[in-house]
C-alpha cells in the first residue's frame, strides 16, 4: 500500500480530521524510510517506486532500471516467476511512475505508451486504474485492448462492470487518464478496487502480491492544498482498511503501508482533535527529503523497524517470500 507523497504530517493531518479513526494506525510495527535516489537528495516517484519495487536506487525519472540503463526485476515479476497471482491498483493512470515501477523498465517515466506495451510482456492477473488512452488511443495506432482480450483479460471501463467480475484475469481501465479527485466524484473507487483485486487474487492456493497506490495525496501536496491531501489520505486509508481486514481474517498475509516520498514539506503548526481541524503550512510545491513512515501488520511485519532505506522494503519482501535472485539482479 503506497500513499504517494504521504509523509508523517499528511498522515497526522488525516488522523486529526478523522478524530483518531485512521485505520493504518492499527499496525503494530513501524519504521522510518529514507527516500533519496541515486541521483538526487530529493527523489521523484519514478526513482522511489523503482527502489521499492526492485531494491535498487536509480536516477530520477528512470523506471525499473539502474542508472546505466540495465533493467532490473521487480517484486511483482519475481512473484509471477514463482507462480503467485499479481495485481496493481492506482487512482492515477496505471502507466504513471509508481505503478509503472512494478511492471516496466524504461529510461523515462514520460514513455507512457511504452510502459503500457510492457503490460503485455507480463502475466499480471489484475490491474485497475486509469490510463485507457495509453492502451487504445496511441500515437503508434496500436490497440492494446485487442491484445489484452487475446490474452484472456476481461477488459472493463466502469466500476459496475468491474464489480461483476468474479474470476479470471481483469484489466479495469476506468479512466482515459487519471481518476478525478475524491472531492470531485471519484467515490469509493480505490477501496472497491482493492477489495475486488484481493478477491480475485486470493482465490489461488499459492498466494499473491498486490500493490495499491493512493496516487493523489502527492498532487494535493504539489498544490499546497491541505483539504486535497486530507481527503486523499482518508480515501487511501479506506483501502488500507480493506487490506488489513482481509489480512486479519486470512492470517497469512503481510500488509505494508508506506509512501514513496513526502510532498509539500507539510507542517502542522496548529489544530484541534476535538473538532478534527488541523492547520497546515507547506514549505515547497515539490517533494521533500523528509523520511516517510512505514506501517506493517501480519506475518513478518516485525522485520520492519528502525531507520531503513526504501530499497530495504523490496529486500524484506523478497526474503519473506523466499524467492531466489535472477542473475544480474
Amino acid at each position: 500500500m503506497i500513499g504517494d507523497g504521504m509523509g508523517l504530517s499528511q498522515m497526522y493531518a488525516a488522523y486529526t480530521a478523522t478524530q483518531d479513526k485512521l485505520v493504518m494506525t492499527r499496525c503494530p510495527n513501524i519504521a522510518l524510510v529514507k527516500t533519496f535516489s541515486d541521483s538526487d537528495y530529493i527523489t521523484d516517484s519514478a526513482a522511489a517506486g523503482t527502489a521499492i519495487a526492485t531494491g535498487h536506487k536509480t536516477t530520477n525519472g528512470m523506471i525499473g532500471m539502474l542508472p546505466d540503463k540495465t533493467p532490473v526485476t521487480s517484486i511483482l515479476k519475481y512473484a509471477e516467476d514463482n507462480n503467485l497471482a499479481t495485481g496493481l491498483v492506482a487512482t492515477s493512470a496505471l502507466t504513471h511512475a509508481t505503478p509503472a515501477s512494478f511492471i516496466a523498465s524504461v529510461e523515462s517515466r514520460k514513455e507512457v505508451e511504452k510502459i503500457a506495451l510492457q503490460f503485455l510482456y507480463t502475466d499480471i492477473d489484475v490491474f485497475i486504474g486509469g490510463g485507457l488512452d495509453n492502451f487504445n488511443n496511441r500515437t503508434d495506432s496500436l490497440n492494446l485492448i485487442d491484445s489484452l482480450l487475446f490474452r484472456n483479460y476481461q477488459v472493463v471501463k466502469t466500476i459496475p462492470e468491474m464489480m461483476e467480475i468474479t474470476r479470471g484475469k481483469l484489466a479495469a481501465l476506468l479512466y482515459t487518464n487519471h481518476a478525478p479527485k475524491y472531492s470531485e466524484g471519484r467515490g469509493d473507487m480505490l477501496s472497491l478496487s482493492t477489495s475486488k483485486a484481493i478477491d480475485l487474487l486470493s482465490s489461488g492456493q499459492k498466494g499473491f502480491f498486490l500493490m495499491v497506490e493512493g496516487s493523489q495525496i502527492d498532487w494535493g501536496g504539489h498544490d499546497n492544498d491541505l483539504d486535497y491531501v486530507i481527503n486523499e489520505t482518508i480515501d487511501f486509508d479506506k483501502a488500507c482498511e480493506v487490506a488489513l481486514d482481509f489480512a486479519e481474517r486470512n492470517g497469512e498475509t503481510l500488509v505494508i503501508i508506506t509512501a514513496d516520498h513526502e510532498t509539500g514539506g507539510l507542517s502542522i503548526p496548529a489544530g484541534d482533535l476535538t473538532n478534527g481541524k488541523p492547520e497546515g503550512k507547506f514549505s515547497t510545491g515539490d517533494h521533500s527529503a523528509i523520511p516517510v513512515p512505514l506501517y506493517a501488520k501480519g506475518p513478518g511485519s516485525e522485520e520492519f523497524h528502525g531507520f531503513i532505506d526504501n530499497t530495504d522494503i523490496f529486500k524484506t519482501m523478497f526474503k519473506l517470500f523466499g524467492f531466489e535472485k535472477h542473475a544480474g539482479n
